[in-house]
């Protein structure tokens, strides 16, 4: 028998996330649904996914009047809830219960809440499994609770079991921050687009809190990872956290510099890829040489790229940096805005830029 799991995605990174899953059967908005023959903890370790789930019930006819509600809870009431929690244990996840939550959603205009879906859902699976039912209404679950979740589309609804204690996306190594710092699943993804197996050297000259680089460095471990900012505190916290990254990482392969995004002490032509989220001027206004020439970044970018390196970079909305090609593009929904992961390839190489 083959169980069906539902890889929660940002809104963009459906095709990317069912490239690292492998033979995937379906994508919907910010979902891909697979199949595994057996338990497979190795789910847990999907890079690229917002978060993974076991899917208990999948219901058809779900309306968008309150009637919804009762289709909802008998789907809910299908669900081999127990059998689906031993499941959960067998792909590695926590067996330890002291409660249940559920977090819904749903597109298009319904004449419910999510707390009315999650509050159906909720009831039902609290009383088959005879455990507590923690509404959302009422603020976030207490720890060790099972986390489920009910999406509907269109008028169809899955109910879904997480499997790990929290989503993917809440990396354990991630313990501090700095203002802009980039969501893992797309670090992630920029890595996976950026063709590592073939570089020798790659830099991050905006570090931040060293995601990007963590999540290349989990991807492939090959080459040389090198993160510089020019704040001191940045370089500290992306330090320490890849540092606190344990089995994904080496921390060693992640060199960090206090640097000027604008004057990278790197020699020219030396880097085989660049990862870059650039400040947007929203979290975070752009400092050093490049806050008084917008294109200095780009024009440090190209001198120190090899003649055949490549640049992914996460760009706001529709800006593309000048003096290079957009090779591909893929647009998300993150935070309210719509930014670009584009994979950008220089022109032929006319001197330093400097």
């Amino acid at each position: 028998m083959h169980t069906l799991l539902v890889a929660r995605t940002v809104r963009g990174l459906e095709p990317l996330v069912a490239e690292e899953i492998g033979g995937a059967v379906r994508r919907r908005h910010r979902e891909v649904w697979f199949r595994r023959a057996v338990p497979d903890p190795g789910v847990l370790g999907l890079r690229t996914a917002d978060d993974v789930l076991l899917a208990g019930a999948v219901a058809g006819r779900i309306g968008h009047t309150k009637a919804a509600l009762d289709g909802l809870r008998a789907a809910a009431r299908g669900v081999d809830a127990a059998a689906l929690v031993a499941l959960k244990a067998a792909f590695g996840g926590s067996t330890e219960v002291k409660g249940l939550d559920v977090s819904a959603s749903f597109l298009g205009r319904r004449t419910f809440t999510r707390y009315d879906v999650e509050d159906a859902v909720g009831a039902e699976l609290a009383g088959r499994l005879g455990v507590p039912y923690h509404s959302r209404r009422h603020g976030p679950p207490p720890p060790c609770t099972l986390s489920w979740r009910v999406s509907v589309q269109d008028d169809e609804a899955v109910i879904g079991l997480r499997i790990a204690d929290r989503p993917l996306h809440r990396r354990p190594y991630k313990l501090a921050t700095v203002p802009g710092t980039l969501h893992p699943p797309v670090a992630a993804a920029m890595a996976r687009m950026a063709g590592l197996e073939r570089a020798r050297t790659v830099l991050d000259p905006c570090c931040g809190a060293g995601t990007t680089l963590v999540e290349a460095l989990a991807c492939v471990p090959g080459p040389r990872y090198l993160g510089a900012d020019l704040s001191p505190a940045a370089v500290r916290v992306a330090a320490g956290n890849a540092g606190q990254a344990g089995n994904a990482v080496d921390a060693r392969g992640i060199g960090w510099l206090v640097a000027d995004a604008g004057r990278v002490p790197l020699p020219a032509g030396s880097v085989d890829v660049v990862l870059v989220n650039p400040p947007w001027d929203r979290q975070v206004p752009m400092a050093g040489l490049p806050a008084a020439d917008g294109d200095r970044l780009w024009r440090e970018v190209r001198r120190v790229l090899a003649p055949r390196g490549r640049v992914v970079a996460l760009l706001p909305d529709d800006v593309e940096p000048a003096g290079f090609a957009v090779d591909r593009a893929v647009r998300l929904s993150l935070m309210g805005r719509h930014p670009v992961i584009a994979v950008l390839s220089p022109p032929a190489r006319r001197g330093s830029g400097r």
